[in-house]
């Protein structure tokens, strides 16, 4: 069995809204994708991507993905990787797709001299808790993640002066 990890390209944006589709189905979420090829064709491309996203391939199937952007701490000075999604298909789960992708991240923050590797997790999700906590993770439960979008966001931003 082989695997590889590779960048995607903007000519695939097709296929990562697909994984995009089935991890927002596996989490109940399907109704909330707005995205459209072109929004995530723009957004991996350029000389300054705005997004980034590595394939796993299992045996030359697409296999799954990790959806990425670079933050900023500022408690360390340095930048750092946010995983904005990660998925593998479940009927190739259990063939450390999954690891070896967040293993691929953490060698790219390592190699940039990137201060961490960052991630939400749905508080049900006991499956993915657990096999992040057996990789090192922590969980930071005294954080409540925030979110302003729709109207609130045009609500927000009106009285902006």
């Amino acid at each position: 069995m082989s695997l590889l990890i590779r960048r995607a390209r903007p000519d695939e944006a097709g296929l990562v809204l697909s994984l995009v589709r089935e991890l927002a189905d596996y989490e109940k979420l399907l109704q909330e994708v707005e995205a459209t090829e072109p929004d995530i064709a723009d957004a991996l491309s350029g000389g300054n991507p705005r997004l980034f996203c590595d394939l796993a391939e299992w045996n030359g199937e697409v296999a799954g993905f990790a959806v990425w952007f670079v933050n900023f701490s500022t408690f360390a000075g340095r930048p750092g990787l946010y995983l904005e999604d990660l998925f593998v298909r479940p009927a190739l789960r259990g063939n450390g797709i999954g690891k070896a992708l967040l293993a691929h991240l953490a060698k790219t923050c390592v190699a940039n001299g990137w201060s961490r590797l960052q991630w939400a997790v749905l508080d049900w999700n006991t499956p993915s808790i657990e096999f992040y906590k057996s990789l090192g993770a922590d969980m930071m439960d005294e954080w409540t993640i925030c979110r302003v979008s729709g109207t609130a966001l045009s609500t927000l931003a009106e009285g902006a002066r």
